[in-house]
C-alpha cells in the first residue's frame, strides 16, 4: 500500500503557513472595519464589526507575542 512513504504521526504536519494566516486576519480586520460606513442605522452592527475586528488584531498579536518569547512553536 505505502511502501515508499515514510510513516510520521500527525503531530509532525504543520498546518499552513503562519504568516499568510496573520496577513489574512489583519486584512479581514480592515474590511470589517472599512464596513463602518454602510448604510445601516442601527448601532449594534457597529459593535459587532469592531468586536470582530478587535478580536482578530489581538489574536494575531497574542500569537506574534508568545512565538516570540518562546512560549509557542
Amino acid at each position: 500500500m505505502a511502501g515508499s512513504e515514510p510513516v510520521t504521526s500527525p503531530d509532525q504536519h504543520k498546518p499552513g503557513h503562519r504568516k499568510a494566516g496573520q496577513i489574512g486576519a489583519v486584512v479581514t480586520a480592515l474590511a470589517l472595519l472599512a464596513m463602518l460606513c454602510g448604510n445601516h442605522e442601527g448601532r449594534v452592527e457597529d459593535l459587532w464589526l469592531v468586536g470582530l475586528a478587535v478580536l482578530l488584531l489581538v489574536i494575531v498579536i497574542g500569537d506574534a507575542v508568545l512565538r516570540r518569547n518562546g512560549l509557542r512553536s
